[in-house]
């Protein structure tokens, strides 16, 4: 059976909203049970590894299923990470390398060793589509799809429509290398951004273009999954930063409230999903 669990990010919790208030960790991990997410994803880029056991008895007691997003600054850094969430139960580890070769010749054997690594230690990798990485680019990491077929994917494509400054409507071309990053994700992340934004407010109304062509990504995503997976769980994990991803005032303040959108990209990839269901 194929079931979509939706994930919160700890980092968007930190704080959650334009309020500014830093929750303690047992009323995060509640906050995001309660509002039906699936599991709670802990950046260790955002937070280090002691957050990451400090917040563990809370996540266990609501239920809630951990995920890491691990940053490796050298290519044997990754091993301890792969090893502290195959024992936090996580479904694999998301990484955003920080080991990055100017050319693709130089990228290839850092991504066969990591994979290397995630198969030595029983935990699965998938390497965002991620600005100041290993796949900063879109067109680097096509090629390196290419050199490297057994390489997964975490969809992120808010980086990669900033980082081509992609005009809309999307040529075809264009979106013929969205398309084959989509082939080779194991998973999908929820932000909107545009050709000059990375973060959008999702309801003002000169955004709703940008809106409308990331939910076709995630769309297609979906479909594509599935075609590709008979059973097993799609994690769409909701990553909604806080300043200075998210846009704020000539105040600093925020100007749409991040968790009210958390809750508007879970429930609009829970909707994509029954939709496909009842096809």
């Amino acid at each position: 059976m194929r079931n979509l669990k939706v994930f919160q990010s700890l980092w968007s919790m930190q704080p959650h909203d334009a309020t500014g208030e830093m929750l303690p960790l047992d009323r995060v991990c509640g906050m995001v049970a309660e509002a039906g997410f699936d599991g709670l994803a802990i950046d260790l880029g955002a937070a280090d590894v002691q957050t990451a056991h400090d917040v563990r008895p809370h996540l266990q007691r609501e239920g809630l299923t951990p995920l890491i997003v691990a940053f490796p600054r050298s290519v044997h850094g990754l091993r301890d990470t792969l090893k502290m969430a195959r024992d936090f139960g996580a479904p694999y580890v998301n990484v955003i390398g920080q080991v990055f070769p100017l050319t693709v010749e130089g990228a290839i054997p850092v991504i066969r060793t990591w994979i290397e690594m995630s198969l030595e230690e029983d935990m699965p990798v998938q390497f965002e589509t991620h600005r100041n990485c290993i796949t900063n680019d879109l067109f680097f990491t096509c090629s390196l799809l290419d050199a490297v077929p057994e390489m997964r994917l975490a969809g992120d494509f808010s980086h990669y429509i900033v980082d081509r400054e992609f005009k809309l409507p999307l040529q075809p071309w264009e979106r013929g290398l969205i398309d084959r990053c989509i082939a080779r994700c194991d998973s999908f992340q929820g932000r909107v951004a545009s050709r000059q934004q990375v973060q959008l407010q999702l309801d003002f109304p000169q955004h709703a273009k940008w809106v409308a062509l990331f939910q076709d990504f995630w769309r297609s995503g979906f479909v594509d999954w599935r075609a590709r997976n008979d059973d097993g769980d799609l994690v769409f994990l909701c990553e909604l930063g806080p300043p200075e991803y998210a846009m704020t005032d000539a105040s600093g303040r925020e100007m749409s409230d991040r968790w009210a959108e958390a809750l508007a990209l879970k429930a609009t990839a829970r909707a994509i999903w029954a939709g496909l269901d009842s096809r």
